[in-house]
């Protein structure tokens, strides 16, 4: 499973960019908004930190006004995925930019058939929201994105699921487990993953014999 940071933060993608497991970057307009610059901007810093896809959001509106946000983005660089919200004029955007070869990664959803016809429309990726369904019923979130790997498996898509609004090192877990092909992951999380108490412990023991 690849991992990929969710955030628009640049000293986070920094510092990630240097432990070697990153695989790629998504994010979207309110993560923008917290880094303090336009989205044009950030993007082009975060091309310059990670090889790997980086998803940039157009704005929810009309069909052909997201295509047109949408090449303006995938001009910017080789990687950039173009972050489409589910919708009925987002699933009509996803099906003209995936015939001119522009990758999209439909976002905020949230069932089965969602992620099917977005799959049947040609996304690159999907984001099942993990974190916002556990929110309403505990536990349904890892239960959506094993279902949706199933369906693609068994459909013959290509299309990849990316396992988002991830909140905790337990939701990385369930993510891997449901054979989620990617996890977006929060900053705090990522760094959350790589500790254990056994593991400080046991270090403390080690440093603890070596000076005896």
């Amino acid at each position: 499973m690849k991992f990929f940071i969710d955030t628009a933060i640049i000293d986070e993608i920094k510092e990630v960019s240097e432990w070697g497991i990153i695989d790629g970057v998504t994010t979207n307009p309110s993560l923008i908004a917290k880094n303090g610059g336009t989205l044009l901007e950030v993007i082009q810093e975060i091309t310059k930190l990670i090889d790997g896809p980086i998803s940039a959001e157009v704005k929810e509106g009309l069909a052909k006004d997201m295509i047109n946000e949408a090449k303006i983005y995938a001009k910017l660089h080789k990687n950039i995925v173009v972050k489409i919200p589910m919708t009925l004029e987002g699933i009509k955007a996803v099906k003209v930019l995936s015939k001119e070869g522009i990758k999209t990664n439909v976002t905020l959803v949230f069932n089965t058939t969602q992620a099917l016809a977005a799959a049947k429309a040609g996304a690159t990726y999907v984001s099942p929201f993990m974190g916002r369904l556990d929110d309403i019923t505990p536990g349904t979130g890892v239960f959506l994105v094993e279902d949706i790997v199933t369906l693609f498996s068994m459909y013959g898509f290509d299309t990849k699921v990316i396992a988002a609004s991830i909140r905790n090192v337990e939701h990385v877990h369930q993510a891997a487990m449901a054979g989620s092909d990617i996890a977006t992951i929060p900053f705090k999380v990522l760094k959350e993953m790589l500790t254990h108490p056994l593991t400080t412990k046991g270090l403390q023991i080690f440093a603890d014999a070596a000076k005896k």
